[in-house]
């Protein structure tokens, strides 16, 4: 019996039998293989050569090798204990390819996509002048060919055996990235183990969607120069995937198998265009929208409340369930936090690419302990920036939902800045070159929903609120006592019919039956139809006028007759 490891690339193609060397499980080779090199008893990831992983990635036949132009072999005629040209044929000879990364153009379930693969195997990874190169010249590529551009990194950090030079591809590759930036060109990472050093902090952490095996490491420093410098034991899972998805760093930890589907799903918006609808798609039914306050029922005010307030009323995600096609999650603010209370990502409104973020509650306590309750922390302001600058990147239209009592007052929030993360997106907004359109859905408290809610077009639910404050807390400050809520309430003017007679909201949606959470379906394609039918007016405005038309929208609250 033949037993390998299955860290060796070639163990995939040619073992007869592997054996994990976490778990110690004995797989026999062809069965792992077919598992792309997952242990099936441990998860374990193994690490992948380039080729590899472009068969594992790209449609069959389709992956054409991009050629890169010649580049300084030996800059610094440099030596340790061995020549360096004399690492390199080694490397060479050991893989086969004559670097550390792989470009080519292809098809990833029918979706034209340029990659970048690192291979672990030459020289760790490393980063050099040949690696910086290809590269670049990969990311020029994507650019001309108006392509998503996908980096699979693997590698130990910068290569010391050439110097400076080898640092300078850190600002090189970043360069690149900024271009396709500016081009609007979707850029995609896929973090595998271990990427570390000058490639952590340059291109790998830069994309607009950055995606992470299990148990991959992730990091500037490793693990060992923390711990002798700081002189402190790291916390479980330090640098991993999973404890970096935490922080906010990355969108998400996708296992092997998964990896293939979530980048054609990702390399779609890109060729989807965000004009016309797809031919042969079905027009979509007329929006049901109440414009005239009289035509709304009067409603007292706490009653109002508690409707907004309903546990089973629908939320951001189950909306994004009913009305996207294609919906992919995105998390983290890329600053260190991914606040549960906002989500967001990509998906096709009918047939269309668009953002959606929202506020989410959560329906039974567990669930809303978990997401604050909607209340947002700072973080959750700051991923749902970074969400809306990637639609001003693609060009997409953006869909808020609002639903939250109010931004989260606590400490933590306080001294991350929750006013500066609300105040920048009041400030991001106003200035969005994208369509906006904003729904609140349930209860609309204060600046913690309209750090959402800045949008060319304003919509509420019937039975939905929006508010300065909440009534509990302007009862506890007018009258002393929360218990002169409901007053608080009425007083206030915060229901549908209210927000419509003072121009708050620009049209309601009606809700079926007793109210949004007692036909959830129904609410959710009556909501798709105003969202839909608002973004083919705002279409045919430019991104000038878009802005325009939002800040004069804002410009006259309150203004007297002139």
């Amino acid at each position: 019996m033949t037993m390998t490891s299955p860290t060796s690339p070639a163990a995939v193609e040619t073992a007869r039998w592997v054996r994990c060397s976490r778990c110690a499980e004995i797989v026999y080779g062809k069965r792992f293989a077919r598992e792309l090199g997952v242990c099936p008893g441990c998860g374990l990831h193994t690490r992948l050569g380039a080729w590899q992983r472009i068969e594992q990635l790209f449609d069959e036949g389709t992956a054409e090798p991009i050629e890169a132009p010649p580049t300084l072999e030996d800059p610094l005629g440099f030596a340790d204990s061995r020549p360096y040209p004399d690492r390199l044929r080694e490397a060479r000879l050991k893989t086969g390819l004559d670097e550390a990364v792989v470009c080519v153009s292809g098809t990833i379930e029918g979706h034209r996509a340029v990659a970048a693969v690192m291979d672990f195997r030459f020289m760790g990874g490393s980063l050099g002048t040949g690696v910086g190169e290809r590269i670049v010249t990969a990311a020029e590529v994507a650019l001309a060919e108006r392509v998503p551009f996908v980096l699979v990194t693997a590698s130990g950090g910068a290569r010391m055996q050439e110097g400076a030079l080898s640092l300078m591809q850190m600002a090189k590759t970043s360069q690149a990235l900024a271009e396709l930036d500016e081009a609007g060109i979707l850029t995609i990472a896929v973090v595998t183990d271990p990427t570390y050093g000058g490639v952590a902090a340059s291109f790998a952490t830069l994309p607009d969607v950055i995606l992470a095996e299990p148990g991959a490491h992730v990091g500037f420093a490793g693990p060992r120069v923390i711990e002798q410098t700081i002189g402190q034991a790291l916390p479980e899972g330090f640098q991993t995937a999973e404890y970096l998805r935490g922080k906010g760093l990355v969108d998400g930890v996708q296992p092997r198998g998964a990896l293939r589907s979530t980048l054609a799903r990702l390399c779609a918006f890109q060729g989807s265009g965000g004009g016309s609808r797809p031919a042969g798609r079905p027009e979509p039914p007329p929006a049901e929208l109440v414009f005239q306050p009289e035509s709304l029922p009067r409603r007292n005010g706490w009653t109002a409340v508690q409707l907004a307030r309903h546990a089973d009323r629908p939320t951001t995600l189950d909306y994004a369930g009913y009305l996207l096609e294609e919906f992919v999650e995105l998390r983290g603010d890329r600053l260190g936090g991914d606040c549960p209370a906002i989500v967001g990502g990509i998906g096709l409104l009918d047939g269309r690419p668009a953002v959606l973020i929202g506020h989410q509650k959560g329906h039974d306590t567990r669930e809303r302990v978990e997401r604050n309750f909607g209340m947002p922390t700072p973080a959750g302001y700051r991923k749902a920036a970074r969400l809306m600058r990637l639609a001003a990147k693609l060009g997409y239209p953006v869909l808020t939902l609002v639903d939250t009592p109010g931004a989260f007052p606590g400490i933590e929030a306080e001294e991350n800045g929750q006013a500066w993360a609300i105040a920048e997106n009041l400030r991001l907004m106003s200035a969005l070159p994208v369509p906006i359109v904003a729904v609140v859905t349930g209860e609309g408290g204060s600046g913690g929903a309209l750090a959402l809610g800045v949008a060319n077009r304003v919509l509420a639910l019937s039975n939905a609120v929006y508010s300065v404050i909440s009534p509990e807390g302007c009862a506890s400050i007018l009258w002393k006592s929360r218990a002169e809520a409901p007053r608080a309430a009425e007083a206030l003017r915060l229901d549908a019919r209210e927000l419509l007679r003072h121009g708050i909201v620009d049209g309601v949606i009606p809700e079926p039956g007793e109210g949004a959470h007692t036909d959830p379906a129904r609410s959710a394609r009556l909501l798709g139809a105003a969202v839909t039918e608002a973004f083919q007016e705002l279409a045919i405005l430019d991104p000038k006028k878009l802005v325009a038309q939002r800040r004069q929208r804002f410009r006259q609250f309150g203004s007297g007759p002139r």
